[in-house]
C-alpha cells in the first residue's frame, strides 16, 4: 500500500483583509486548510494522520467511525478510504437519509448503517464497539469526528505549517490563534503544539453542554486557551446575520466560508474585536478548517 499521507499537504497562509479588522488595527492571516486537497480537505487530513499510519502499520483491511448525514469527517475518512486502499464503513446518525455527502459515501465505496438516534446516542458507551469489531474484524475504529489523542497530535502539524510562513506574512512572530470548536479536537492539538507559546481562542460552534471543554480539558489540560460562545442557538442553527455576513465576507475577500463552523467562529471573532479582546496591533492567526463540501446541506 502506497501511504503518501504521513504530512498533509501544505495549506497557504494569506492575509484577511477585512474592514472590520483594520478598523480596530489588527493584522491578521488565514491559514486555507480547504485548500490542502479537494476530497480529504481541512483539518480532517490532519486529525486523521495518526490513525491511517496506524491502521496501515497494524494491517487492517478497513477503517470504521461516525458521523451524521453531512459530516465532513465521514466524507474525508471515505475519500482517504478509497485513495489509500483501506475497506471504510460508516455509523450514521438517525435513518437512511439522501444527501449529497450520503450519495458521496456511497460513490467512495463506504458501506453505511444507519443506527438511529437513540443508537447514536449510545456510541459513548462501554461495550459500544464490540458488536461492530466482531462484523468488521481487525479494522481500525476511529471516533467520532477523528476525535481523540490521535486526532490532535495530528493537528499539531498545523502549528508547524502556520509558522513555516510567517515571512511571506511580512511577520517575525504572532499573538494568537482563532479558530471553530466542534468537537475540540483540533483546538486541542493546537494548544499542545503552542505549549503556551502564543494563545489559541476556540469559537464554540456548538453548545457548551456538547462537552467540548471538557475534551480539550482532557487532552491538552486547563491552559492556554480560551473558549467563546459562537454556536447562535445551537448546532447547525443559520440565522439570517450569519448568512449576510458570510456572503458580505465572501464577497469581500474571495474566500468561501460555511456557515457551521467557519462562518460561525468568524462572526464571533468580528463580534470580539468590536467588544474590544483584542489591542490594536495584534496578530492572529485565523484557521480555515475546510468543510465546505458541507455547504451543500444548507444551500
Amino acid at each position: 500500500m502506497t501511504i503518501p499521507f504521513s504530512d498533509p499537504p501544505n495549506a497557504p497562509l494569506q492575509p484577511l483583509d477585512l474592514p472590520w479588522l483594520a478598523t480596530a488595527g489588527i493584522e491578521a492571516g488565514i491559514l486555507r486548510l480547504d485548500l490542502i486537497d479537494p476530497l480529504i480537505s481541512g483539518n480532517k487530513w490532519f486529525k486523521l494522520r495518526h490513525h491511517l499510519l496506524h491502521a496501515h502499520e497494524s494491517g487492517a483491511p478497513g477503517l470504521i467511525s461516525l458521523g451524521g448525514n453531512h459530516s465532513n469527517h465521514l466524507h474525508a475518512l471515505a475519500a482517504a478510504g478509497k485513495r489509500f486502499g483501506f475497506a471504510t464503513a460508516g455509523l450514521l446518525r438517525g435513518h437512511a437519509q439522501d444527501t449529497p455527502t450520503v450519495r458521496d459515501l456511497q460513490a467512495f465505496g463506504m458501506e453505511l448503517h444507519w443506527l438511529g438516534y437513540g443508537g447514536y446516542r449510545s456510541r459513548n458507551d462501554a461495550g459500544f464497539w464490540e458488536p461492530w469489531q466482531a462484523r468488521y474484524p481487525g479494522w481500525h475504529c476511529i471516533p467520532e469526528g477523528g476525535g481523540g489523542l490521535a486526532g490532535a497530535q495530528g493537528c499539531g502539524l498545523i502549528v508547524e505549517q502556520a509558522r513555516a510562513q510567517l515571512a511571506s506574512m511580512g511577520w517575525a512572530d504572532y499573538d494568537a490563534w482563532w479558530l471553530a470548536a466542534g468537537s475540540g479536537t483540533t483546538l486541542a492539538g493546537l494548544v499542545l503544539a503552542e505549549a503556551g507559546a502564543h494563545a489559541v481562542h476556540g469559537a464554540l460552534a456548538v453548545p457548551i453542554n456538547h462537552g467540548v471543554p471538557e475534551t480539550v480539558a482532557g487532552l491538552a489540560g486547563a491552559r492556554g486557551y480560551q473558549l467563546h460562545e459562537a454556536c447562535r442557538g445551537g448546532f447547525a442553527k443559520l440565522d439570517e446575520e450569519l448568512l449576510a455576513f458570510i456572503d458580505e465576507t465572501e464577497r469581500h475577500t474571495g474566500i468561501p466560508l460555511e456557515a457551521l463552523y467557519t462562518g460561525k467562529a468568524l462572526l464571533a471573532l468580528r463580534e470580539q474585536v468590536e467588544a474590544g479582546l483584542f489591542a490594536p496591533g495584534t496578530r492572529l492567526i485565523f484557521l480555515h478548517t475546510g468543510g465546505l463540501q458541507g455547504r451543500r446541506g444548507y444551500l
